[in-house]
């Protein structure tokens, strides 16, 4: 695209934002400054996330943490408790991460200098653009799903590359109101530009969009081929002393790191859910375990992965719980694993052993007392 194309694009862009745009909590009225933390709150939380879904984490996250002081003194177990149900929770520890270095470092101040942004961890090139452009004001490109689609239409390109994207990003966005601009783009893309059904009659882009002269919008950009996905068997251990039940924090690295979990370890192939236990907890634990039956199973998709959890009973037989290959072990009430943070898969275990729990005390109140003393 020429400069004067892009010249025309952006103020028929911002126009078309100014009428169109959703009124969502984290966007500020024209004149009204933007608060920095909570633009790069949403940003970090839309990352992979629709919007319908980060509306209500997006409050219930203020009402617990107004400010970016409030994150940096919360421990990293109330950040994941807050986070709870999002997925993805490298970036909770990441944002609690680097707020915690923006209070130790910038005295609590986001700071505005794109590159000191941009070193903060977890703060990658699309985040520090959206970032500086919407809260500072500063000419800095994004490029995210919406913005990759648009750019492939405008272009009638395939699979356009990063360069070339970037390259276009950066172009477009100098001038007046570099993070409306910005905004403007990805809302384009994500209520106008859609994957299908396409409002072109509506996008204020149309007449300068190479993919609709050609008639090829949904042809681009081209649908990335994915294969299946692997396949992950572990299993998961209900262990219960006491009337309380064991977990395990997973290690500070990993898919689950800093979250809690039920006991556990992939199984080998071709071995049994019990065995698998037996040697697990063993293992990770340094305790000894009899397994007994299996309460169900609990499948789920992660990123990269299919985990199916086989989920087993456990008595504890010899030796107390040490974090082996854990950060930390617990025994916990029942009525504690709501203040704990659990990921999905781990919820439904947890509901799977207290259905199973609440089975075993009905049973047993059911039972005559020569029963129960046989």
């Amino acid at each position: 695209m020429t400069d004067s194309d892009l010249r025309e694009l952006r103020a028929a862009l911002l126009t078309w934002y100014d009428e169109n745009r959703r009124d969502l909590p984290w966007r500020f009225e024209n004149g009204t400054p933007p608060d920095p933390y909570r633009v790069w709150l949403s940003e970090v939380m839309l990352q992979q996330t629709r919007v319908d879904t980060v509306l209500s984490y997006y409050h219930r996250w203020l009402e617990r943490f107004p400010t970016l002081q409030a994150v940096a003194e919360a421990p990293l177990d109330d950040i994941l408790k807050a986070w709870e149900g999002l997925g993805y929770y490298s970036r909770a520890r990441n944002f609690h991460r680097a707020v915690r270095e923006v209070h130790e470092r910038y005295g609590g101040a986001l700071p505005g200098d794109p590159d000191a942004f941009r070193s903060l961890p977890g703060v990658g090139r699309y985040t520090a653009g959206a970032v500086m452009s919407i809260a500072f004001g500063h000419e800095q490109p994004v490029v995210d799903g919406n913005v990759r689609r648009v750019f492939a239409r405008w272009l009638e390109r395939p699979e356009p590359s990063e360069p070339e994207l970037w390259d276009l990003a950066r172009r477009l966005v100098r001038g007046a109101r570099p993070g409306c601009l910005n905004q403007a783009v990805m809302e384009l893309g994500a209520i106008v530009c859609t994957p299908r059904a396409q409002r072109c009659t509506a996008c204020p882009a149309a007449s300068r969009c190479a993919a609709r002269a050609a008639g090829t919008q949904e042809q681009h950009p081209r649908p990335k081929r994915r294969g299946p996905l692997p396949h992950e068997a572990r299993v998961a251990t209900v262990v219960e002393s006491d009337g309380r039940l064991l977990l395990a924090r997973a290690p500070s690295r990993g898919r689950l790191a800093g979250l809690w979990e039920f006991p556990g370890d992939c199984l080998r192939t071709e071995e049994a859910p019990g065995p698998g236990a037996e040697r697990g907890l063993a293992a990770r634990l340094g305790v000894r375990i009899a397994a007994g039956s299996e309460l169900g199973m609990v499948v789920h998709t992660f990123t990269h992965v299919r985990v199916s959890y086989h989920v087993v009973r456990g008595t504890l037989l010899e030796g107390t719980p040490r974090p082996l290959g854990y950060q930390e072990v617990r025994w916990v009430h029942p009525r504690e694993l709501a203040s704990l943070a659990l990921p999905k898969a781990q919820q439904r275990i947890a509901a799977l052993a207290l259905r199973q729990r609440s089975d075993d005390q009905r049973h047993r109140k059911a039972e005559t007392p020569a029963e129960r003393m046989s």
